[in-house]
Order: structure tokens, then C-alpha cells, then sequence
């Protein structure tokens, strides 16, 4: 299955047990131990980045992500400490309260490392490759996202989430091993690092000959089969996303060559994540993903890119398997998006957390017995039993959550109720848990970031066309004019920007995405301006992350022996290596430039072995 950039950890630490192969560097370092000096002022307090503006008064003594740090590293002989996270992340809350704002792992951080903060959303490209490494060393990874790095910037160590004692026990053991042989471990460290990108780029796909369309997707629809959970919908056994990519290109195959079977786990996979857990009923909107393979308790945060996907996604659906329920899933996605997740200037924000503001995760979403007791009369209180599982005793340690567990006419059958009657019940009932709702308090990370502005104004261009709202168009409107405006100053493309000037680094994802939007956009609004302006940087795209070697995400890596990346990579997100390539097909008038041509062999050879996967 394709990696998720925004796995959680399961509470437990990362730190491998078994004979992982890279692990003993972290037994073979040296750095000299230096006096414990006076920590600086924390450097993120009042940061553009809610995620980094919240470290700002931990006594650990971050500093931001560049190259003073590493500077700063070299200058002591010291390893940097790199934690990545992102706001809405649950375990990054846990960490920081645990381990972070303790003054005793803390000073210990001071005296023996230099401690970098890293919103993993400005530095895509940067958290991409930690990723990478602590999943190659400890089998898995996800956020936070902790890893031990030489002063000239190659990995030695990472792990996600530890408790205290743990985690501080890492940072004796790390600290003990520098001070004896810090040049032995830099060696080692270095030539895994070169290792690791020397056989990436010696692993070039041998060229081989195309095969006929249905041919591949035969091996698409077998292969998906085959990791599909044909009980519950969707994929693997464990955890639920909502895999947006992969479920379009099989909607799109099932447009193409209808199959029952494939049309039976579409429909099975769509109505389970737009009838259980994973959406939110009253409000509207998705969550991230679900712990559980029935899609019954969510990992409460929403992300902005989540809900940009499922409006296409459902709409398509909606024509491919003649189902309207989807279009009204789409409908309600998209307005939830303009509500929920409006931010500054007609763009969207990354995310809303999974916790509220008393720290309780899902504590915004969920309800009491005796809350439900005091705001809902008797008959709406049975109609949410039947309709939304909303008896019994709480699933979740903080309440219910509405999960549809029979549809209207079944429990207003089971009322011996008139179906209009159990509307205005249901109707009645979620007026008054929405007012109640309202006065709680919900976190958000109010970042405006390209790329996945971009995929929301593909999502506006869909929505338009298919609803013909003023609302939708206005908006696309509103938010074309952000991209070109604000995020685009005529030579460069930005990650985000605040009222203090550029942050982040726009990667090959923000070229693709806001690329892409600005098509589709331009295409449904007919807007010549914005498919100039997308056809420009598809082209910068290519320019600055395309070479001999494959696709890299960013244009100057900050690391040495950065490795480049799979030309086709699917996650949550949709691969901007494969987006690039339809934009520049689809443009062309004649045959492929040398460049496409060279990105299309790269990619054949992989795309026919796992074209799932």
C-alpha cells in the first residue's frame, strides 16, 4: 500500500528491537560533550506557524529550521535534534506535554544537541526525507517525528512518539555514543546516506515496451481486488483511509470497463466512508482516517487536502455508479469546506485539530448521555438511537459520536412515524446539538498552503459544473485570485505566505497542485488568465525538480545525498509527478519533449510491475 504522510504513531515508541540494519549507528558515534551554556530565547514565539508559535515557550531552546542551525551545529560539534510535526497531530500534543515542557529532558536537550522545530507542512520536502529514513531504520514512522541528525546533516537516528523516560533515555545514549567516536559515527552515517542515494539513482528502471491500455488495467483492477477488504470497504486489514487517488483511478477504470465486482467494492468502500465514522454527521466534512478497519472511530483532526478529494471523488462516483446519495456527499463536503475551513483572503486553512481547546481529542465532536439528556426531548433522543447509534454507553471515552446506524424511513418506521415527521425530529435535533456545538472551542492551523489550496480549487471547478452554485463560483473566483495574487509573484511559486513575507518551501507538490487547479478552474470558469498562469508553472516544474536522475521535491536540497524520488508515488494525496505529466500530455499538440518522454520510461517499468501500489 502507498505511504501515508500523515500516519500517527500508536502511542508507542518507534525505536526499532530487532537486528534493523542501519540501527547501530546510533552505538558507534561520538560527539564532545561542551559545557552546558545559557539556552537562548526560544526562537518561535510568535511564529506565522500555529504549530511552531505553540513550542514558543517550551524551555527546550528551538531553533528554526536552516542554515544557522546547521552553522550553529558545526560550530560546537554537536548533532541537531529535529522534531517534526504538524498542529492537528494528537501524539505531537502528548510529546510536547510530556517531554518537551519538561525542564529536566529539556536542559538535557540544550546541553547536548541543537534542538529544530519543524512544521512538517512549510518543509514538506525535508520531513518527506526523515520520513523516508526513520521508516528504512525503524520500520515504520509517522508524527512527531524525532530524528538525530550529524552537524553536517545526515541522519544517524529517528523515532516518533516515546514517553518521557524513554525518550530521555534515547537522548543519554545518543549524547554518550557522540562524545566517544563522533567521527566514526559521521562516516557511517555519511556513507549510508550516499549508499541510500547512489542506489536510487543506480536503480533506474530498465526501458521496456509499452503494453496495450487494457492490459494495464486488467492489472490495476486484480491487483486493487486483492488488497481490498471485501467485509468492511476499502484496503489492507488494519487502519482506514480514505485513498482518494487510488479510489478515482478505479472509478475511472469502472467508467471505462464496467466490472460487477469492481462496481460492488466501489459502492461497499464509498458508503462506508460517507455512512460510519470516518464523516462527521452533524457538522459535515471528513476526518482524516479511522483507527479501526470498520471505519467506526476516526482520528478526529480534518484535513483540508481530505476534504478537496472527496468532492471530486464523489461526484464521479455519482455519474459512474448512477448513485445520487454521492453527489449530495460531494454537495455537503464542499459546503462544510466553504464554512468550516475558510480562512484569509478566499483561501482555505490546512486543518482543523484532533483535539479541543481542553485537550481532549475528539472532545469537539462527541456527546454525553446526559448532555444529549439536557438538550434533546424524548422522541429526538430516540430517533438519534436509531438513526445515529446514539444510546448505550459511549463508545468513546468523551461520548458519542453520530455514526449512521439505519437510514430516515427505517427508524420512522420503527417509531411508527410519518417519514416527514421523523425529518423535522432529525432536523429539530441537529439545530440543537449544532448551537450546543458551537460554543465549544476548536484548534486550527490558519496556515493558507499552495498545494493543497490548489486541490480545493479543482475541487470549486468540479463543484461549479456540477451544481451550478454562485456560491461555489465565487469562491473559485476568490481563491484563483489568492494563488495568483498573493502565493505567485511572477517568478516563484510560495509555500505560504504570512503578513510577515514568504514561509515554507513550495515544493513539486505546490507547482502540481496549484497547477492543476488553475486548469480546472480555468477550464470550468473559462479563464484564459489562470490557464496561462497554470501552463507556466507546470513548466517551472519541470525546470526546477525534473533531471536525468527522476523527480526530486524540492528544487535545493538542504541535506547532502538527498536521494530523488519515484516518478509515480501515491498516497492520500495524488502523485504530483503524475498530475505534471496529464497536464503536460494534455497540452501538447505534438509528440512528448525529450524530458516527457524520459519521465514516462522512468515510470512504465514500476507502473507495470504494481500499478496499485
Amino acid at each position: 500500500m502507498p505511504r501515508d504522510p500523515y500516519r500517527s504513531p500508536s502511542g508507542t515508541s518507534k525505536i526499532p528491537t530487532g537486528n534493523r540494519r542501519l540501527f547501530p549507528l546510533l552505538f558507534l558515534g561520538v560527539l564532545a560533550l561542551v559545557n552546558p551554556v545559557a539556552a537562548a530565547a526560544n526562537a518561535l514565539a510568535g511564529n506565522p506557524s500555529p504549530y511552531l508559535a505553540m513550542h514558543g515557550q517550551d524551555p527546550v531552546n528551538w531553533r528554526l529550521w536552516g542554515p544557522e542551525a546547521l552553522a550553529e551545529a558545526r560550530r560546537g560539534n554537536r548533532p541537531l535534534f529535529v522534531s517534526s510535526g504538524y498542529f492537528a497531530c494528537h501524539w505531537c500534543h502528548v510529546m510536547q506535554r510530556e517531554s518537551y515542557q519538561n525542564p529536566g529532558i529539556a536542559a538535557r536537550i540544550n546541553r547536548d544537541f541543537i534542538p529544530v522545530k519543524l512544521d512538517r507542512e512549510l518543509h514538506a520536502a525535508l520531513d518527506d526525507y526523515l520520513i523516508g529514513f526513520v521508516e528504512r531504520t525503524a520500520g515504520q514512522a509517522g508524527w512527531p517525528l524525532n530524528v538525530f541528525l550529524t552537524p553536517e546533516g545526515y541522519p544517524l537516528v529517528g523515532l516518533t512518539y516515546a514517553p518521557p523516560e524513554r525518550f530521555e533515555s534515547l537522548l543519554e545514549r545518543v549524547a554518550d555514543v557522540w562524545a566517544k567516536d563522533s567521527g566514526s559515527l559521521t562516516d557511517l552515517a555519511r556513507r549510508g546516506a550516499e549508499e541510500r542515494a547512489g542506489a536510487r539513482k543506480a536503480a533506474k528502471p530498465n526501458k521496456v515496451d509499452p503494453v496495450p491500455p487494457e492490459v494495464l488495467a486488467d492489472r490495476l483492477r486484480r491487483q486493487a481486488l486483492l488488497n481490498a477488504d471485501d467485509f468492511a470497504g476499502g484496503f489492507g486489514r488494519q487502519s482506514r483511509f480514505p485513498m482518494a487517488p487510488n479510489l478515482s483511478a478505479l472509478v475511472d477504470l469502472q467508467a471505462q470497463a464496467p466490472d460487477p465486482e469492481l462496481a460492488a467494492f466501489l459502492r461497499l468502500t464509498l458508503d462506508a466512508m460517507a455512512r460510519q465514522g470516518l464523516r462527521d454527521h452533524l457538522g459535515g466534512g471528513f476526518f482524516r482516517y479511522t483507527v479501526d478497519p470498520s471505519w467506526q472511530t476516526p482520528h478526529f483532526e480534518k484535513m483540508l487536502y481530505t476534504q478537496a478529494l472527496m468532492v471530486p471523488l464523489y461526484l464521479r462516483a455519482a455519474d459512474v455508479l448512477d448513485e445520487t446519495s454521492y453527489r449530495e456527499v460531494a454537495e455537503d463536503t464542499i459546503d462544510f469546506l466553504l464554512v468550516g475551513m475558510q480562512g484569509k483572503h478566499g483561501a482555505y486553512i490546512a486543518s482543523l485539530s484532533a483535539v479541543d481547546a481542553a485537550g481532549i481529542e475528539g472532545g469537539y465532536y462527541l456527546w454525553q448521555t446526559d448532555e444529549l439528556q439536557a438538550l434533546l426531548d424524548a422522541d429526538e433522543q430516540r430517533l438519534l438511537a436509531l438513526a445515529w447509534g446514539m444510546d448505550g454507553p459511549p463508545p468513546h471515552e468523551a461520548g458519542h459520536l453520530p455514526v449512521v446506524k439505519a437510514g430516515l424511513p427505517q427508524a420512522a418506521a420503527a417509531m411508527d412515524l410519518p417519514i416527514p415527521e421523523a425529518e423535522r425530529l432529525l432536523a429539530s435535533a441537529r439545530t440543537k446539538l449544532l448551537a450546543a456545538r458551537s460554543k465549544r472551542s476548536l484548534p486550527e492551523d490558519d496556515k493558507l498552503l499552495a498545494g493543497w489550496n490548489g486541490l480545493v480549487l479543482s475541487a470549486l471547478a468540479a463543484a461549479t459544473t456540477a451544481f451550478g452554485k454562485d456560491a461555489h463560483r465565487r469562491a473559485g473566483a476568490r481563491l484563483g485570485a489568492y494563488l495568483r495574487d498573493r502565493l505567485w509573484d511572477g517568478k516563484q511559486l510560495f509555500r505560504a505566505v504570512s503578513e510577515q513575507g514568504p514561509i515554507g518551501e513550495a515544493t513539486l507538490e505546490d507547482y502540481a497542485f496549484v497547477a492543476k487547479g488553475l486548469r480546472d478552474w480555468g477550464l470550468a470558469a473559462d479563464s484564459q488568465q489562470d490557464l496561462e498562469l497554470s501552463r507556466q508553472l507546470a513548466e517551472l516544474a519541470w525546470e526546477h525538480f525534473f533531471s536525468e536522475d527522476g523527480w526530486q521535491l524540492w528544487a535545493d536540497p538542504p541535506l547532502p545525498a538527498v536521494a530523488t524520488e519515484p516518478v509515480f508515488a501515491d498516497s492520500p494525496l495524488p502523485s504530483p509527478a503524475a498530475i505534471l505529466l496529464q497536464l503536460t500530455l494534455g497540452a501538447a499538440d505534438e509528440a512528448p519533449e525529450s524530458g516527457v518522454r524520459q519521465a514516462l520510461d522512468l515510470g512504465l517499468p514500476p507502473t507495470l510491475r504494481s500499478p496499485f501500489t
